[in-house]
C-alpha cells in the first residue's frame, strides 16, 4: 500500500478532494514532492512560514533545545528558559501594557483563553464577533466564527455572542455595560483580505475604553511582518487589551500566545487556582524554533520590503479575468467570476510549480502571501505562473 493510499485510508479528511501532493522537503520558499517537483510556497502554509522553510537558525534552534530537553512540566512549576527568553523578546516589541504572555499549541487555543480572560476580567458574558471572521475551529473559537454554514452543523454553541458586519458602524451602538470583549481580526483574512478603516477600528477602541470592555486583536495571519510592520493595529494607530499570535509564532513549529497585561492575566491564578492550563502549550521547542524565527525577522529587512513588494503584485497581476484584488502589504486576494474558475485556476497554479489556495468565505479569490523572504525576480516570476494559469484555466 502506498503512502497515498495510507493517507486517504487512515488520516482524517477534511474535505472530498485533497490536493494529495507527497512533499518531502521544504527549504525557503520551496517545497519539493516525492517525484522531485518543485513547487513555491505562494501561501507560506498559511502564514507560518514567514521567513520561509527550514531557516538554518530556526533548525540549530530547534536541534539544541530538543538535545537539552523536550517535555516537561510546561506551567506552573518548572522555568523554562525557551519561554521566558522567548516571551521577553516579544514583550520588548509591543507596547507596555503587552507584558505578559500565555503560550499555547494554536491560535485557535489562543483565542479560547482571550475569551475565558475576558470572562474573567469583566464578570460579563457577552461577546461581540464579526461577521466573515475566523478565529479558529474548536467550538468557542467556533462560536464568534462569523459564518454561519460553518457554525450551524455544530451548535448549540457559546450563548451571548453577537456578530456585526466588519468595517459598519452598527457595531458601536451594541458595545455597552453588559460586553466582556469585542474580538477581531486586525485585517480580515479569511474574507479575503479586509483592512479596517481607521477611523472605525479606533472608536472601536474608544468605545471600549468607555464601557470597560476589553479589546481583542486577532494577530494570528496578520502578525509578524505579513502587513508591512511586525504587528498590523501600528498601522491603525491602536492597542489591544489581549493579542492573539499563532502561525508564524512558532517558526514552523506548533505554538499560540494570547497577550495581556500581567494584572489581568493574574486572574487566571485564583478562584479557581489553574484557571487556564495547558499540558504542552509553550512547549520548549517551539518556543526555541519561534524566538529564532523572529530574531531572523527583525535582523533582516524583509518587513521594511514588504510594501515595494506588494507593489510588484500589484504592477505585474493584471489580467480581464482579475476582475478585482485586494492586498494589505505581502498579502493579496484575486477575485474571479465564479468559484469553480478560482479553483480551476488554482489547480493550474499547482500544476505548474506554485502552490496556492482560496479563502474560506470567499471561495472566488484565490491567495497569495508568499514568504517575506521572496526575491523581486522571484515574485515577477510567480506572476508570470499566475497569468500563464489563468490563462490555460479559460481554455
Amino acid at each position: 500500500m502506498n503512502n497515498r493510499q495510507l493517507f486517504l485510508q487512515h488520516i482524517a479528511q477534511t474535505s472530498p478532494a485533497p490536493i494529495g501532493i507527497e512533499m518531502v522537503k521544504a527549504q525557503g520558499i520551496h517545497l519539493f514532492d516525492a517525484a522531485g517537483k518543485k513547487y513555491v510556497d505562494m501561501i507560506s502554509g498559511f502564514s507560518v512560514c514567514n521567513i520561509g522553510h527550514s531557516h538554518p537558525k530556526v533548525i540549530k534552534a530547534v536541534q539544541d533545545q530538543a538535545a537539552e530537553y523536550m517535555h516537561l512540566i510546561v506551567y506552573g512549576e518548572f522555568i523554562e528558559s525557551p519561554q521566558t527568553t522567548y516571551a521577553k523578546l516579544l514583550t520588548d516589541h509591543l507596547p507596555a501594557s503587552l507584558n505578559c504572555v500565555y503560550f499555547t499549541n494554536s491560535g485557535a487555543e489562543a483565542t479560547e483563553g482571550a475569551m475565558k480572560l475576558a470572562k474573567r476580567v469583566t464578570g460579563r458574558s457577552k461577546i461581540i464577533a464579526f461577521n466573515k471572521g475566523y478565529h479558529g475551529s474548536t467550538q468557542g473559537a467556533l462560536s464568534v466564527m462569523g459564518d454561519e454554514y460553518w457554525r450551524n452543523a455544530f451548535r448549540p454553541l457559546l450563548p451571548d455572542v453577537h456578530h456585526y458586519d466588519y468595517n459598519s458602524w452598527d457595531v458601536i451602538d451594541a458595545i455597552d455595560a453588559q460586553t466582556a470583549c469585542v474580538i477581531l481580526e486586525t485585517v480580515q483574512a479569511e474574507s479575503g483580505i479586509i483592512a479596517p478603516d481607521k477611523t472605525w477600528i479606533q472608536a472601536i477602541r474608544k468605545k471600549c475604553d468607555d464601557n470597560c470592555v476589553l479589546f481583542i486583536l486577532d494577530e494570528i495571519q496578520a502578525g509578524f511582518g505579513r502587513t508591512g510592520s511586525l504587528w498590523a493595529f501600528e498601522q491603525f494607530d491602536i492597542v489591544p487589551d489581549i493579542l492573539l499570535l499563532g502561525k508564524a509564532l512558532g517558526g514552523g513549529m506548533p505554538l499560540g500566545a494570547f497577550i495581556a497585561n500581567q494584572k489581568m492575566m493574574n486572574t487566571l491564578t485564583y478562584d479557581p487556582v489553574l484557571g487556564h492550563i495547558t499540558t504542552f502549550g509553550g512547549h520548549p521547542v517551539s518556543c526555541a524554533a519561534g524566538k529564532a524565527a523572529l530574531e531572523v525577522l527583525l535582523e533582516g529587512k524583509f518587513i521594511e520590503e514588504v510594501k515595494r513588494k506588494e507593489k510588484i503584485l500589484q504592477q505585474n497581476l493584471v489580467h480581464p479575468a482579475i476582475l478585482s484584488y485586494r492586498s494589505f502589504g505581502l498579502w493579496m486576494s484575486l477575485q474571479f467570476a465564479t468559484d469553480e474558475l478560482t479553483r480551476a485556476i488554482i489547480h493550474r497554479c499547482i500544476n505548474n510549480g506554485l502552490i496556492t489556495d482560496w479563502f474560506l468565505f470567499a471561495g472566488n479569490r484565490m491567495r497569495i502571501a508568499p514568504p517575506l523572504i521572496i526575491t523581486d525576480e522571484q515574485l515577477i516570476e510567480m506572476c508570470k505562473v499566475i497569468i500563464q494559469s489563468i490563462d490555460e484555466a479559460e481554455r
